[in-house]
């Protein structure tokens, strides 16, 4: 899953990607209005987190023109400002959720979640498919109840397959999704992950889909 950070405060900024990278996110940031805009206008974000106060483009203007080009991603607005009415403003310009500053990291990570669940249509913290669980507050994945050990990138891989389940996913949909706007997205790197799982997961979980992509699903038929 990808998320935008846009936030002018430079330490803030590097706190808010060094958090949602160690939970096992795909980061990319800009420090001002404008840059903000122009990704999540050309970049397929799963959510942002936005700052209202923001230098060369305010955070509610940016919201306003994504929404009116139907761009529609969670965002998160972030913002120092506590009076209702800036609450109101954000929220009505198409904001999901409001996080005022300052504010504790893990309850941000936890709004992050909850939107992450509702732009998917899952209720709860833990998805499953067949003997997988994935518990996307611990990071954790079992099967048939024993932990399966993934690095970084599998876990990623597999997580956004099971956000998806049942539906077939592109290799270029994952590449979008999975990694910042610097990977390299002419390797070979989805192919390698997808052999990898299919050697940790039972059966056939993870189907290819001939000229389409991969399907995540638990009845195991063949695609």
């Amino acid at each position: 899953m990808r998320i935008l950070v846009v936030e002018d405060d430079n330490d803030l900024n590097r706190q808010l990607c060094r958090a949602l990278a160690d939970a096992g996110y795909a980061v990319d940031s800009a420090t001002d209005g404008e840059e903000g805009f122009h990704l999540g206008d050309t970049e397929p974000y799963d959510l942002v987190l936005l700052d209202i106060g923001l230098p060369k483009m305010d955070g509610i203007s940016v919201l306003e023109q994504w929404r009116r080009s139907d761009r529609n991603m969670p965002v998160i607005i972030l913002t120092a400002r506590d009076r209702w009415s800036d609450k109101v403003a954000g929220m009505d310009a198409g904001a999901d959720d409001y996080v005022a500053k300052p504010f504790h990291m893990e309850e941000l990570l936890a709004r992050v979640r909850v939107q992450m669940r509702r732009a998917t249509g899952h209720a709860s913290n833990e998805i499953e498919c067949g003997p997988i669980r994935l518990d996307t507050k611990s990071a954790r994945v079992t099967c048939d109840g024993q932990q399966i050990k993934l690095t970084s990138h599998e876990y990623r891989l597999l997580a956004y397959l099971m956000h998806h389940t049942g539906r077939v996913v592109s290799r270029t949909e994952l590449v979008e999704h999975l990694y910042d706007q610097d990977f390299d997205r002419d390797s070979n790197t989805i192919e390698v992950f997808i052999g990898r799982l299919r050697k940790k997961l039972p059966g056939d979980l993870i189907q290819t889909v001939r000229g389409l992509g991969y399907r995540l699903s638990s009845d195991g038929d063949a695609a």
